[in-house]
């Protein structure tokens, strides 16, 4: 191929993210030209609901899909958390970059942990698992919704509308931008577990053995591991990118891998939640497997009961 087309959404992140791509693309193919083609999605553009309230499932990605569809584009760069695991017939992801920091993080021009906060802080996220989480750690503060783009967020922040906000670390380090606040700290994955592909970067195409082929220098052998079990996990439990579920899988060494998993009620009044070690050998089954523990526990009506109060 003389020239490939990427198409991105129009945030900076999402530039940034495509921008990464593309250069990597140059690098590997030094004759190649390769072009930015920018495109909103109905997320971009719906900016006072909620997420879940707009429903699940490829809210960042339709628009994409559409443009490599009626062939304006090759590619389309997705972070991998808002792509949903069920893909329409005809597209592929085709590659799974190496994995940026998949912690989420806490950013306050006050507060340097969720210890400090007081009693009734305001805190700010849209994101189900977020409350659910944030809920379990402090029951007593007061969550607000938080929509709109790291920078819109985080001036948000700055005007004094929240104590502290909730936001995944891997896009505030892209842009460069932790001064902006004062306190930014990325929070472990064992006090908050990321949602699936958290930092991780997925190329979907539609299905051309010979552009998969193209890109397959793009995948990094880890990323991929965790992302099957992460992915596998949540397709089994039948959830959308919006429904409280965290899981994250870390591998350990050559022969195992970790795996920490939650779903939960919004407002932290029920949870199932696991932490497992598994041979890495079977990474394959390891998420599909679990979730089978997590349904016999009751976690599908659990999500059921958890969606139903989000899209009220």
């Amino acid at each position: 191929m003389d020239k490939l087309v990427i198409a991105t959404r129009q945030s900076k992140l999402a530039l940034w993210q495509s921008e990464y791509i593309k250069a990597r693309l140059q690098e590997q193919y030094p004759n190649m030209e390769v072009e930015l083609k920018t495109f909103s999605t109905k997320a971009d553009k719906i900016l006072d609901v909620p997420l879940a309230k707009i429903g699940g499932k490829g809210l960042f990605t339709k628009e994409l899909e559409i443009a490599l569809l009626n062939k304006e584009a090759d590619i389309a760069v997705h972070s991998l958390k808002d792509v949903p695991v069920e893909f329409e017939e005809g597209f592929v992801l085709a590659a799974l970059t190496k994995r940026f920091d998949p912690r989420d993080a806490l950013l306050s021009e006050k507060y340097s942990s969720f210890e400090d906060l007081p009693k009734g802080a305001v805190v700010g996220t849209t994101s189900l698992r977020r409350r659910l989480e944030i809920m379990l750690q402090r029951p007593d503060i007061e969550l607000k919704d938080l929509r709109g783009n790291i920078n819109t967020r985080i001036a948000k922040l700055k005007a004094g509308e929240y104590d502290a906000i909730i936001l995944a670390a891997t896009g505030v380090q892209k842009l460069q931008i932790e001064d902006e606040v004062k306190y930014f700290v990325p929070i472990s994955t064992d006090i908050m577990i990321p949602s699936m592909g958290q930092a991780t970067l997925g190329i979907e195409t539609l299905d051309n053995p010979q552009l998969v082929e193209l890109l397959s220098f793009l995948n990094d052998k880890n990323a991929v591991i965790e992302s099957t079990v992460e992915r596998a996990f949540v397709r089994t439990l039948e959830g959308g990118c919006q429904v409280p579920i965290g899981v994250k899988a870390t591998i350990i060494d050559d022969k195992s891998i970790r795996v920490q998993a939650i779903v939960g009620m919004p407002d932290g009044s029920e949870t199932i939640s696991e932490d497992i070690t598994a041979s890495i050998d079977n990474y394959e089954n390891i998420g599909q497997n679990l979730a089978q523990v997590f349904i016999d526990q009751g976690a599908k009506e659990l999500l059921a009961r958890a969606e139903e109060i989000a899209f009220k």
